[in-house]
């Protein structure tokens, strides 16, 4: 396999980044992919856009992209002020998956974390992506919380 170089994503990605998010049997009941992205994925990604700490990152392969994560710096006051990183919607795409693409994109990721001044990396994982709890524990994460999500509905 070629050399995995990493890029922010540009509005362009877009299609190829939601049609990853939609490629499993969680995401497909979630996401829209096909043709004519709707425009609330163009709204969200303006307005990330807007933030230089909020970005998605990309995994590229001789020009494609072949993997993509949200990557998100906050200050916080916790843990005397220290500044964390958010990591969200870790994807592969599916043909590619188990060739270590996920791990150098997550290693990228952290290391911008580090180099941000980080001191924590955190996540959440849908409960039932146990395939994905093992990949983050093999990376050094460790299960420290309970998660809670309150639904928004419009």
């Amino acid at each position: 396999m070629s050399e995995i170089s990493f890029r922010t994503a540009t509005e362009a990605d877009l299609p190829i980044v939601v049609s990853m998010l939609a490629d499993d049997d969680i995401g497909e009941s979630r996401e829209t992919k096909g043709a004519g992205l709707p425009t609330e994925y163009v709204h969200a990604f303006e307005e990330m856009s807007r933030d230089t700490n909020n970005r998605v990152l990309l995994a590229i392969i001789d020009g494609a992209i072949v993997g993509s994560l949200q990557l998100v710096i906050f200050a916080s006051l916790s843990r005397t002020g220290a500044k964390r990183a958010l990591i969200e919607a870790v994807r592969v795409t599916s043909e590619l998956r188990g060739k270590n693409i996920g791990t150098a994109l997550m290693k990228h990721a952290i290391a911008e974390a580090r180099a941000a001044g980080c001191g924590v990396v955190q996540l959440t994982s849908d409960r039932r992506r146990a395939r994905a709890h093992l990949f983050y524990r093999r990376l050094g994460f460790e299960q420290s919380h309970v998660g809670f999500k309150l639904e928004l509905k419009p």
